[in-house]
């Protein structure tokens, strides 16, 4: 059970510090607490500046009254804040938690039961710019592709960053990659060529690495057309087709289909997902990283 957050207090750094291990936790009511806290240290701060910006002392004016008037503005932005405020808050707290779902897919994404070829020493996980990379190097295929699908182009980049690693393990014949992004194995039916490379499926409820048989393309668009054709063509992947922006119907539909074997898959999906929406914006300025303490800086179809 998570601690109590308690509203009552002035709007100053103090505070705000106080709040950090809570946000850290991940407490839904300690990330609204201190996203409030944010904005009515952000709005006293504006009231400072608006008294400081008169033309001269009043008739009254002195080092007691001035005292005041700070604490009685510091009560008025705290109060403000724990109202609807100026908007700030919800800013704040919806920027947070996609930051934090960012962060549970950094473990998701270089799990993949499909097509993640891993060497057999641990590497290292791809760097936020290394992810952003691969978003829009994946923009200009998955927004085509999600046309014809009818799905959004978020998802379909999130499960090639989910099945490679963010790009990072394609199957690949030696030196030379497949394209396969989507981690879609050869089957008996496939007539064109393939790779071999170890993956991780899950039976009865045990991981194991094991060899598969992946198919290999010429270029990445020639991978994604194959993928589409191949989602569209299979009526056991239907109930993820035509479902739009629902990153759960898509991925809960790619299970239902046998597409992976990992029990996880939807959920790790609809987290990489909300990796890619965050690495899309991640240009934006990130003030919450101040609540948490972070220095600021400019699956496999058979």
């Amino acid at each position: 059970m998570s601690n109590p957050v308690n509203p009552t207090y002035y709007a100053d750094f103090n505070g705000l510090e106080g709040l950090k291990t809570g946000v850290k936790t991940d407490d839904p009511q300690a990330i609204r607490a201190a996203a409030q806290q944010f904005e009515s240290l952000f709005t006293n701060m504006m009231l400072k500046s608006m008294r400081q910006a008169k033309l001269g002392e009043g008739l009254g004016d002195s080092q007691e009254s001035d005292l005041y008037q700070d604490m009685y503005d510091q009560q008025i932005a705290l109060k403000m804040s724990q109202g609807k405020g100026i908007g700030l808050a919800d800013m704040l707290v919806q920027q947070l938690t996609r930051n934090r779902a960012a962060k549970a897919a950094a473990g998701a994404a270089g799990t993949s039961t499909a097509a993640a070829s891993l060497p057999a020493a641990a590497s290292a996980p791809p760097s936020t710019s290394e992810r952003i990379s691969f978003v829009k190097s994946m923009e200009p295929y998955a927004t085509a592709a999600a046309s014809q699908l009818g799905v959004a182009a978020d998802t379909l980049i999130a499960q090639a960053a989910l099945e490679t690693g963010w790009g990072q393990h394609v199957p690949a014949s030696g030196a030379t990659s497949s394209s396969n992004l989507f981690g879609v194995k050869s089957g008996g039916g496939w007539q064109g060529d393939s790779v071999n490379s170890l993956t991780t499926e899950v039976v009865n409820g045990q991981s194991a690495r094991v060899p598969q048989s992946f198919r290999s393309y010429s270029s990445v668009q020639q991978g994604v057309n194959d993928y589409v054709t191949l989602l569209q063509r299979n009526a056991r992947y239907s109930q993820a087709l035509g479902s739009g922006a629902d990153v759960s119907a898509f991925a809960h539909g790619l299970v239902r289909g046998g597409y992976a074997t990992d029990p996880d898959y939807a959920q790790k999906l609809q987290a990489t997902a909300a990796a890619v929406k965050t690495l899309r914006s991640a240009s934006a300025p990130e003030p919450l990283k101040l609540l948490a303490g972070v220095p600021t800086t400019s699956g496999g179809e058979s």
